[in-house]
């Protein structure tokens, strides 16, 4: 958070034309309760996320001419002005660390002075109150933070563990450390009519600020309204009530998340998601009661989606649940599907800490991924390619001529593709997500297309045309000197994009750094995050170029190989060969990850 030299560059004293008047002193900052200034020797940390700090901006000791400052708060990159002898500022810090303030006086002829700076250090906020991996071999669910005392979750019903936990295939400790063999994350699968897991007694005072999250992934056949955190109340303060609030699943209507919480006046406050969100896939969610502000708030994949009045909260004496609500003194809204990594703090977080969790980040090279879909060309059975990996059970049915051969799909550019079709799709596209493919082009297919064809990869479909694809873009021919030969031949050369193309024929993508030729197969990964909302391509493990703003779309139909959705229509039919595909729900963190994970 502290400002790079460049930006808190501050320009010398400057001297009015013509005059010998100097610009202002380097001014004083005083720093407000109850955070205290960094010193050479000594630099406590206090307050937290969230929590307010004041800065006071006054003249140096001899200046009797100061009329403003211009100031740098921590993240900002441009001068920001407020008048006056003396100036507040007002900064929240989003997380715990140390930052730095710069600020510079400017007098009545308009003169800048030196700017003077000040660091302070954020404690981090308190930890969570309860977390819960799912990740024993059997009997309850461990409360991973102890912090308050363990609040272990027993599982009932048609609760049970599996191997599709969200953390995926876990190569490394918490610090970072490899493991000796990598650990298969689970998660808990519920059956949507009696299986539940609940703590034996509150771990939330719901009377306060609290903050509640989950990694979710609703089933297909789910209905009805499905509830993936919630609270009970029992007692005669709650008898026939609703519990104190509920992180939910629209799954009967419009399939929007929502947070809804129940005040002390019985009065039912919700916030819902501002778009579908689809089933079958990994979905971060979270919901903040903010009870200083009696405001309540909902997250998806990290990304705010709207605040709303809470009314004033109530406390509710019964156990935490996962995976079903109280609605009016009855327990329902079982969830059908999964949940994993659900925790719960005593505290509202603020937007970047939600954003952190979603990030779902090992450490600053790697984050937990989970794989849900491989599909292999050597793993084909006539002309379906089962994915017996990942657990997650989708098949690729192989049209129109393709077929398979020395290992690789082969696709002739004309009516050849693969599909998984009727399934939705595989990952959450609004959602952080990596996918890689192994390809190797026709060229002397290719050569006969027009400059500027492009030709799909593979990609998720959405409603009117792609919500993301990896593509290939003929740009024209080279001059190269052939090898055998030595003679100067012409090859077709292109770009590869990884984004969405627009039905006028338009990217919105990140594409390869140069043109590439297609004498030799290439390894292709794409990642789309979330939080920062933002693609990016790797090719290798090279990245190529910096990640760009991208805002995704959901993907509503068929994930398809070598053919993309535009206008109505199939088109963009690729020639090319094809070894394997794979999707990850989660953003890889770099090129290291990409390494590990990807491999070659």
């Amino acid at each position: 958070m502290i400002q790079s030299p460049a930006a808190l560059a501050a320009p010398r004293a400057e001297q009015r034309a013509g005059s010998s008047a100097t610009a202002p002193e380097p001014p004083r900052i005083e720093l407000g309760s109850p955070y205290t200034p960094c010193l050479a020797n000594d630099c406590v940390a206090r307050g937290g996320p969230g929590q307010k700090v004041a800065f006071t901006f006054r003249p140096g000791a001899t200046d009797t001419d100061v009329v403003g400052y211009e100031y740098l708060l921590p993240g900002q990159d441009i001068w920001s002005r407020k008048d006056g002898s003396t100036a507040t500022v007002d900064f929240v810090p989003p997380r715990g660390g140390t930052y730095t303030v710069s600020v510079r006086a400017v007098d009545g002829g308009g003169l800048r002075g030196p700017h003077s700076t000040l660091a302070f250090s954020v404690a981090a906020g308190e930890g969570p109150l309860g977390r819960w991996h799912f990740d024993e071999d059997g009997g309850a669910a461990e409360d991973a933070a102890v912090t308050d005392g363990q609040d272990d979750a027993t599982l009932h019903g048609g609760a049970v563990r599996d191997d599709r936990g969200r953390r995926g295939l876990i190569r490394q400790d918490a610090s970072g450390v490899p493991l000796e063999e990598p650990v298969t994350d689970r998660g808990l699968s519920l059956d949507g009519t009696s299986g539940f897991a609940q703590t034996d007694g509150p771990v939330l005072k719901t009377s306060s600020s609290y903050t509640v999250a989950a990694w979710v992934r609703v089933d297909p056949a789910a209905d009805g309204t499905v509830t993936a955190l919630s609270q009970g109340a029992t007692g005669s303060r709650s008898a026939g009530k609703s519990g104190p609030f509920a992180l939910s699943y629209d799954a009967g209507g419009e399939g929007r998340w929502s947070m809804r919480v129940v005040s002390d006046k019985d009065t039912v406050h919700e916030v819902s998601s501002r778009r579908q969100s689809p089933r079958g896939v990994w979905t971060h969610v979270a919901g903040v009661h903010d009870a200083s502000t009696q405001q309540v708030s909902l997250y998806v994949n990290g990304v705010l989606q709207g605040t709303n009045a809470a009314g004033a909260g109530w406390d509710a004496n019964g156990p935490l649940q996962i995976g079903r609500g109280l609605q009016s003194g009855e327990y329902t809204d079982h969830l059908r599907g999964s949940v994993d990594e659900p925790v719960v703090w005593g505290r509202a977080l603020t937007t970047e800490e939600v954003q952190d969790e979603a990030r779902a980040l090992i450490n600053g090279t790697n984050a937990y991924v989970e794989l849900v879909a491989d599909f292999a060309a050597a793993r084909a059975d006539g002309t379906s390619i089962a994915d017996t990996t990942s657990g997650y059970g989708k098949s690729l049915s192989l049209e129109g001529g393709a077929a398979v051969s020395d290992g690789r799909i082969v696709l002739d550019g004309v009516d050849d593709a693969a599909t998984v079709a009727g399934a939705g799709p595989l990952v959450d596209d609004t959602g952080s997500f990596t996918v890689t493919t192994r390809v190797e082009l026709d060229e002397q297919v290719l050569a006969t297309k027009d400059v500027g064809f492009v030709g799909q990869i593979l990609g998720q479909r959405s409603a009117d045309g792609s919500a993301w694809g990896l593509w290939f873009q003929y740009a024209g021919k080279e001059t190269v000197l052939d090898g055998e030969t030595m003679e100067e031949i012409q090859v077709p050369v292109g770009r590869w994009h990884f984004g969405r193309l627009h039905t006028d024929g338009t990217f919105s993508s990140v594409t390869s750094e140069q043109v590439v030729r297609l004498d030799a197969s290439a390894r292709l990964t794409g990642v789309h995050d979330s939080v920062d909302g933002t693609i990016s391509l790797y090719i290798g493990y090279n990245r190529q170029g910096v990640a760009k703003a991208f805002t995704a779309e959901a993907g509503s139909g068929d994930f398809a190989v070598g053919k993309a959705f535009a206008a109505g229509e199939w088109k963009h039919f690729l020639p090319a060969r094809i070894t394997e595909m794979r999707l990850w729900a989660g953003a890889m963190a770099g090129p290291n990850q990409i390494d590990t994970e990807v491999g070659a």
